[in-house]
């Protein structure tokens, strides 16, 4: 299955998850030093191996890290070629001042907000697929 690209029904259909846990981003040189199930997410830049991990499996590991995280995860299925989808919750996230990295899976798409941000993220993100909800509850003016 490709996944939906309609921005229209990806949006309606967004259905943030947020995951139990707080998560980091490390890098390490190679995955020597890392069982593979613990990763959560990788990808290689020059400079070296990015891999997300729950916190306290990088703490275990004596990983450095900077940014804790919430993940969050859209159980919509977006196509890889959807266009818009992260524009739309990027935009939302950012105008609420909550920075986001976002990991595109083959079925869905992952957002890692700041720890103290994750209930306002979700907040955002349920509001946003529901457009009717924002239109009818606007103050009139």
């Amino acid at each position: 299955m490709a996944g939906e690209k309609d921005l229209a029904v990806l949006l309606r259909s967004l259905t943030p998850v947020l995951n139990e846990g707080a998560y980091v981003f490390c890098t390490v040189p190679d995955l020597k030093s890392v069982a593979p199930d613990d990763i959560i997410s990788l990808f290689k830049e020059k400079e070296g191996l990015t891999v997300i991990l729950a916190k306290d499996k990088a703490d275990a590991l004596g990983l450095p890290y900077g940014f804790v995280a919430s993940w969050i995860t859209l159980t919509v299925h977006s196509s890889l070629e959807a266009v818009g989808l992260t524009a739309a919750f990027s935009r939302a996230l950012a105008q609420n001042g909550i920075s986001c990295n976002v990991v595109a899976g083959f079925y869905h798409d992952h957002i890692f907000v700041s720890k103290q941000d994750a209930k306002k993220a979700m907040q955002v993100l349920q509001q946003l697929s529901e457009p009717e909800k924002q239109s009818s509850s606007a103050p009139k003016s």
